[in-house]
């Protein structure tokens, strides 16, 4: 498919001052697409309007201007076929406690018109590995069952797009790299998968493009590796052959940071400067080196920088 899952085009959403709050500008003029079949992460700060788009594209919230197309259908002119090729995720554990998690499931196909004898049901549950839970009170569930219910009950109408809004906040490391490995396997299956989180390791691990927002505006929007790429620096720890008397300095170190009596961390610019050609300034200083690793920056430190930078042309 060479149309995008979704489009989204100078989309602007203005809150009107209410009581006691202000006016506020939530989504500021943001336009972009996520390819059809990837994992496409979103990412940004609390407020940064991640939660304002998605509730958008659920049609929960009314957009001020701009258009949004979902599968090809515009979100206005054809809104029952955009909200059929979505399935949301919320970040909020929402299904009735008192259901099994069959009857959850064939409650919300009803509700999307689904019939009896197209129904999947039993397959979803096995998918998310919850089929021995298929009679069980949903509220007997554990938090980390409870969120792959919440996967199921939004595919129960076979959409083509899953966005799941922080799905592994407040989980264990073990619950969440199943939940990795569960989107992971949607998206083999032809998924196409909208992914926010806070996890940056997630997002690095997981996700083939990702756009950035902050204060409401799209700050970037690129495959990941390029993104990870566009961190300059690189660290480079050394132990030397004898005991350091405090950090040393050269033009070419952007920093340089004693760790240990014998142990040196020297951040540099990777773009003008190689691993090579610090060895070789440490060892003109008198030092020998007995061993040496290397830190690539990640998908934190470009997130740090750009959201900083953003925050300062506010």
């Amino acid at each position: 498919m060479t149309t995008p899952a979704i489009s989204i085009r100078n989309l602007v959403k203005r809150y009107a001052a209410s009581g006691k709050a202000p006016a506020k500008l939530a989504l500021d003029d943001v336009s972009f697409d996520v390819p059809a079949g990837q994992i496409f992460g979103l990412l940004g700060p609390n407020g940064a309007g991640k939660s304002t788009l998605i509730n958008t594209l659920a049609g929960l919230v009314m957009k001020t201007s701009g258009e949004v197309g979902i599968w090809g259908f515009d979100l206005d002119a054809d809104v029952r076929n955009a909200k059929r090729s979505i399935g949301i995720v919320p970040q909020e554990i929402v299904f009735d406690p008192f259901f099994t998690p069959f009857e959850v499931l064939e409650n919300q196909a009803g509700l999307y018109g689904v019939p009896k004898a197209d129904r999947k049901s039993l397959e979803l549950l096995r998918q998310v590995h919850l089929a021995d839970k298929a009679d069980a009170y949903a509220r007997t569930l554990s938090g980390g069952m409870k969120r792959r219910l919440l996967i199921a009950k939004a595919m129960v109408h076979s959409p083509p797009i899953l966005v799941l809004d922080e799905p592994t906040a407040g989980v264990d490391v073990e619950l969440r790299r199943q939940l990795w490995e569960l989107v992971s396997e949607l998206n083999a299956g032809g998924v196409t998968v909208v992914l926010t989180t806070h996890y940056l390791e997630e997002a690095e691990q997981l996700c083939d493009r990702i756009a950035i927002i902050n204060h409401g505006r799209l700050i970037t929007d690129k495959p990941t590796r390029e993104l990870v790429e566009m961190a300059r620096e690189k660290i480079v720890v050394l132990t030397l052959d004898r005991d350091l008397a405090g950090p040393l300095t050269d033009a070419g170190f952007l920093k340089s940071e004693v760790t240990g009596e014998r142990t040196l961390e020297i951040t540099y610019d990777k773009d003008r400067s190689n691993a090579g050609e610090v060895l070789a300034r440490v060892q003109g200083q008198g030092y020998g080196i007995v061993d040496v690793t290397t830190r690539e920056a990640d998908l934190e430190d470009v997130f740090v920088s750009l959201t900083s930078k953003a925050a300062e042309a506010a």
